[in-house]
């Protein structure tokens, strides 16, 4: 199994990880970019967040995204994972954990205080995997999201 940072290339096969991640979510309809959205986006000089590509044998299985975050409580910056994905047949071999401990090598090399993401309540498989790495739910914080009309209404707004 090797993990290697995602190039501009591999733009269309992010993509399909994408979708086939918002099926498993049942959140297909929300996928809205396409393959220059996510070249652009991940590739283009004003990129923010950065993407890895988890290979078998030569073979794509998955892909993780993440940003830099910044905690005013430590004074440090932290890593969000934005994206943790792999393909249905690749699930259990490994591949799930080598990319989440490429990225939490990452924070740790980098100073960084905290590797985050969110989980949705009912996906259980995704829940057990995190905890068995370690990693504790924070009940006590609710996300909030402005997006489309509302986000452009509100940024518009006296």
């Amino acid at each position: 199994m090797q993990i290697r940072p995602a190039t501009a290339d591999d733009a269309g096969l992010i993509l399909h990880f994408i979708r086939e991640l918002a099926i498993y979510e049942k959140a297909e309809s929300s996928v809205q970019t396409d393959e220059a959205g996510i070249r652009a986006s991940l590739f283009g000089p004003d990129a923010k967040a950065q993407a890895l590509v988890c290979e078998r044998d030569g073979q794509a299985i998955g892909y993780a995204v993440f940003f830099y975050n910044y905690s005013t409580w430590l004074g440090r910056n932290g890593i969000y994972l934005e994206d943790l994905y792999v393909s249905p047949e690749q699930r259990g071999s490994g591949a799930g954990k080598a990319l989440l401990k490429h990225i939490a090598r990452l924070a740790v090399a980098q100073g960084c205080g905290r590797f985050e993401w969110s989980v949705l309540d009912w996906n259980t498989p995704a829940i057990a995997f995190y905890r068995a790495a370690g990693a504790l739910p924070q009940d006590e914080w609710t996300v909030y999201r402005l997006q489309g009309d509302a986000l452009r209404q509100f940024a518009q707004s006296e």
